[in-house]
């Protein structure tokens, strides 16, 4: 096994610590602007969140709306709104990945 190089220096380190910083505030502001739509019933409910899974907005189209079927209509905004929310979380997933691991050399867990 080689030798190790030379532990980095605390100025290296904190550098490190600053551009994952730099890089953790880039994927936080890039999932808070993200807008995600989830859908149902091919399309006739659509639910968008916003990266922090907030509901955004909901459309309905007037077809499934039946006054003596509520139950439908229900099922499908909540199918619409967690398949937003799972592709939300998907994209927070995709994004903080790489902070969630070992940082590198010299700044394990950060």
């Amino acid at each position: 096994m080689p030798p190790a190089g030379p532990p980095p220096s605390m100025q290296q380190l904190l550098q490190q610590a600053q551009r994952m910083q730099a890089q953790l505030a880039e994927a936080q502001a890039e999932i808070a602007a993200a807008r995600l739509t989830g859908s149902a019933g091919g399309g006739l409910v659509t639910a968008t969140v916003g990266g922090s899974l907030e509901l955004g907005g909901l459309t309905i189209d007037p077809s499934v709306v039946d006054p003596a079927d509520v139950d439908t209509l229900v099922d499908l905004v909540l199918a619409a709104v967690r398949d937003a929310q799972r592709q939300a979380h998907e994209l927070q997933q995709d994004k903080l990945a790489p902070f969630q691991q070992a940082s590198g050399p010299g700044v394990p867990g950060l």
